[in-house]
């Protein structure tokens, strides 16, 4: 593939520090950037509560028609080139991923460099298409991408992902994928729909062996600004701080939201019409309340939608855990149950009073995400 400076990647080249210029010059030459502009935390936080102020806009998805073929057979014929792999001699080498039918929404994506930000220009060159998704290989600039991930050192495997509304999961320690994490849940298991506020801008910055995630949240409800510290050792850990600013009144705001799955467990797998001892991502609710007490739920697959609430004050933790941790509990050598990670959230200030809300809704398969674990303040939202 031959590589080429065009126009956009020339004005960023003039315009950042000698280090950029040379990732800019390295062979993953076929990234274009939009010329630079500054940006910091309190400009993002800016623009979300501006937004917050105008009526609401859905995203306009260019080539539609064409996203809307590209199906989960398509989908996975289309990879990022590894020879294009952003940041690719660091700690945290980053690709993106395309966008599709499930992810039709432009996002975008933007570098960071000592208070710079360049958006990276979606093109063809930075993907390599199968034969049954060579039609996709004439979608235009503005398309956009689905998100990105970020790629284990070594590059095989990645442990940090953002793709789909507001979600993003890690694998863990285990290098192993299932619950996701989510910016924000509005109006869960209400009579009314559920709305799903996304992140629409995504500002990525290294931090040595870490990497900073900047993001722009829109909703119908909700705008929001989120610094994410992301960092893995062992464990990955990340610090989420959101601004965030209500477009109208918000009958039900989650925060820290948590989705797994959960179909049977050995306690309930007598209808399970499966030969596998269990099947879940999640095993059961976690709680370290303010006064100090330690609970513990196990999670249900009801025949109905249940919301149990679990009022608090200042709690100091919550999660949705994975305990059992033997291939015997499960009998799965395609998708290691025993690996899946478990996601355990800690306030980093006083929440106040409020409650710890699960959700957990009927499910006759495992490729359902049915279970939700959130909180709630017990103030309203205006």
């Amino acid at each position: 593939m031959s590589c080429k400076l065009t126009r956009r990647s020339a004005l960023g080249v003039i315009a950042t520090s000698p280090f950029a210029v040379a990732a800019l010059l390295e062979p993953a030459c076929a990234l274009e950037f939009a010329a630079p502009e500054p940006f910091d935390f309190d400009r993002l936080t800016a623009d979300a509560e501006a937004l917050a102020r105008a009526p609401y806009r859905p995203a306009s998805v260019p080539a539609a028609q064409t996203l809307d073929k590209i199906d989960f057979e398509q989908a996975i014929e289309i990879e990022y080139r590894p020879e294009q792999t952003i940041w690719a001699d660091s700690e945290t080498p980053i690709r993106l991923f395309h966008p599709h039918k499930f992810a039709r929404e432009p996002v975008r994506i933007f570098l960071v460099d000592q208070g710079a930000a360049r958006e990276v220009i979606y093109t063809a060159d930075l993907f390599t298409f199968g034969p049954k998704a060579a039609f996709a290989q004439t979608l235009p600039h503005d398309v956009g991408f689905a998100g990105f991930r970020v790629l284990n050192p070594h590059r095989i495997g990645d442990w940090l992902a953002f793709q789909g509304a507001s979600y993003f999961r890690s694998s863990g320690e285990l290098e192993q994928y299932g619950l996701s994490a989510r910016g924000i849940a509005i109006d869960t298991a209400l009579p009314s729909p559920e709305e799903f506020p996304r992140f629409t801008e995504f500002f990525v910055e290294r931090d040595g062996p870490s990497v900073n995630v900047y993001a722009l949240l829109d909703g119908p409800s909700i705008t929001g600004a989120y610094r994410i510290h992301c960092r893995k050792d062992g464990a990955v850990t990340t610090e989420v701080e959101a601004r965030l600013f209500a477009r109208t009144d918000i009958r039900r705001l989650g925060i820290a939201p948590l989705t797994s799955m959960f179909w049977y467990s050995e306690l309930n797998r007598a209808g399970a019409p499966d030969w596998r001892p269990e099947v879940h991502d999640s095993d059961g609710l976690a709680l370290w309340t303010g006064n100090g007490e330690r609970l513990w739920r196990p999670l249900n697959n009801p025949n109905r939608v249940m919301t149990s609430s679990f009022s608090d004050r200042a709690p100091k933790g919550f999660g949705l855990l994975q305990r059992d941790r033997g291939f015997a509990n499960y009998e799965d050598d395609g998708v290691f149950y025993e690996r899946r990670p478990s996601v355990w959230v800690e306030p980093l200030g006083d929440w106040g009073e409020g409650a710890v809300q699960l959700v957990e809704i009927p499910t006759d398969a495992e490729i359902h995400d049915n279970i939700v674990a959130y909180w709630v303040a017990a103030k309203p939202v205006r």
